[in-house]
């Protein structure tokens, strides 16, 4: 099996595919990037914190411009987790038209590889799909 490694520090790949938050231990205000202090209080002692793979939809948009190789259109979402935060996502496995996406609609976290390297590492990242 190809080594993989998550695109970005907050995804959690083992045992199983997760979002993880630093936790301010002052406050306990959730970030999904790294702090050197929390911007609610100005804490810097962090603990950490992961969540559920389920959501819903609470705003989407869809792109139709983006860089230089990167396919459009696709639907740029922000998600509610059940268990907690808002994150901003792409949604995947599902057509990039309105008439398929709705506001309040369920999804669940999936992982994809979005690139490999040289040495056949894979480079693992997260989007949300609609729940069948």
């Amino acid at each position: 099996m190809a080594s993989r490694v998550p695109l970005v520090d907050h995804l959690v790949l083992e045992p199983e595919p997760r979002l993880r938050s630093a936790v301010c231990g002052t406050c306990e205000a959730d970030f999904l990037t790294r702090r050197n202090a929390c911007a609610s209080c100005g804490g810097t002692d962090f603990g950490e914190r992961t969540w559920g793979t389920d959501g819903t939809v609470v705003a989407f948009t869809i792109v139709h411009r983006a860089a230089p190789g990167v396919p459009v259109p696709f639907v740029s979402a922000i998600v509610r987790l059940q268990d907690g935060p808002i994150v901003q996502s792409n949604l995947v496995d599902v057509e990039p038209d309105p008439a398929h996406i709705v506001l309040g609609m369920p999804v669940r976290l999936r992982t994809f590889v979005a690139g490999t390297d040289d040495n056949g590492v894979e480079a693992v990242a997260y989007g949300f799909a609609p729940l069948d």
